[in-house]
């Protein structure tokens, strides 16, 4: 009797939606917002605005940057949480989605239950920035500030430019730090050319125009080599600090429960895009180094960043302001 009763009803529920693949041709089929959590012009904004506009061109559709900063991004992450698996609400993020889950003692967020990760889109170094009347050197700010401490700004708590200065500082140096976060790491490298903080530490995308036209000076990368795009800035292993590297990563997430078929199209078409020689060339002259991959490949480093940044939570001891 039972099995009367459903059969019909499943035979429709199977007219009425559509088969997979028909639902990641019709995708998009209407504008698409990508949700940043910081503020315009840093590292995250710029990858989106570079997504958004290849992926528009791709779509035939509007690809929207949304900026929605606040909480060491987490305003931002908790929005897309909270939107409809569908596709048309995406988030682009740096590693602080993964740092945060540990840092923040309410995230509002778990990035294992309410997001599906995408792709990992490229990845670059942090860096340790002055203003031109600063320091010369990583080494000198450091000995400069054994007596008094350090203190130096940063695109949010949470980010990893603020983990990687802490554990810098106060782990490996054994420096007192105070830490002034900003609202992304376009305000961090405005705060440091007014010399409003004489440090910041920034994902190095940001700060590369500024160090060119002399308005900053780049004390350290974060990366194991010399990033080509600022060949004459040391790494922090140079200045002392054997085996040092830290880095940040834009990824892409949706939230949980977004179709299969739709999130397997945003990974083509963004992989797509990481591929492309204009693209490459474009990302690299901001030092960013495309990433790329599957969905199952992001997730599983995800996993892995979510655990060495609980570790370098607790080694620091570092906390939201």
């Amino acid at each position: 009797m039972i099995k009367k009763i459903l059969a019909p009803l499943l035979a429709l529920f199977a007219a009425v939606l559509p088969p997979a693949p028909a639902l990641a041709q019709a995708y998009p089929a209407k504008p698409v917002r990508l949700i940043v959590p910081f503020a315009p012009a840093g590292i995250t904004d710029i990858l989106a605005r570079l997504l958004a506009q290849k992926l528009g061109d791709e779509w035939g559709e509007t690809v929207l940057v949304e900026n929605r900063a606040g909480a060491g991004g987490n305003i931002g992450v908790q929005m897309v949480a909270k939107s409809p698996a569908d596709g048309y609400t995406v988030l682009v993020t740096t590693s602080s989605i993964a740092v945060n889950m540990t840092l923040s003692a309410i995230p509002g967020y778990d990035v294992d239950r309410d997001f599906i990760p995408v792709v990992n889109a490229a990845h670059s170094p942090n860096m340790i920035i002055t203003n031109p009347s600063g320091p010369p050197t990583l080494r000198a700010a450091i000995e400069d500030a054994r007596a008094s401490g350090i203190l130096y700004g940063s695109a949010g708590a949470g980010t990893t430019p603020h983990l990687t200065a802490e554990y810098l500082f106060k782990t490996l140096a054994g420096l007192k730090t105070t830490h002034v976060p900003y609202k992304g790491a376009a305000p961090a490298v405005n705060a440091a050319v007014a010399g409003e903080v004489p440090l910041a530490s920034v994902a190095m995308p940001t700060a590369v125009s500024f160090i060119k036209s002399g308005k900053l000076r780049g004390l350290a990368v974060t990366s194991r080599h010399r990033v080509a795009a600022l060949p004459d800035v040391p790494t922090v292993e140079e200045a002392g600090f054997p085996g040092f590297e830290d880095l940040t990563w834009v990824g892409v997430f949706v939230p949980a429960g977004t179709p299969a078929a739709i999130v397997g199209k945003l990974n083509a078409d963004i992989n797509r895009f990481l591929a492309q020689p204009d693209s490459r060339e474009r990302l690299a002259s901001l030092a960013f180094e495309p990433v790329g991959g599957t969905s199952a490949q992001f997730g599983a480093y995800l996993k892995s960043e979510v655990a060495k940044w609980a570790r370098v939570v607790r080694e620091t001891g570092a906390k939201i302001e």
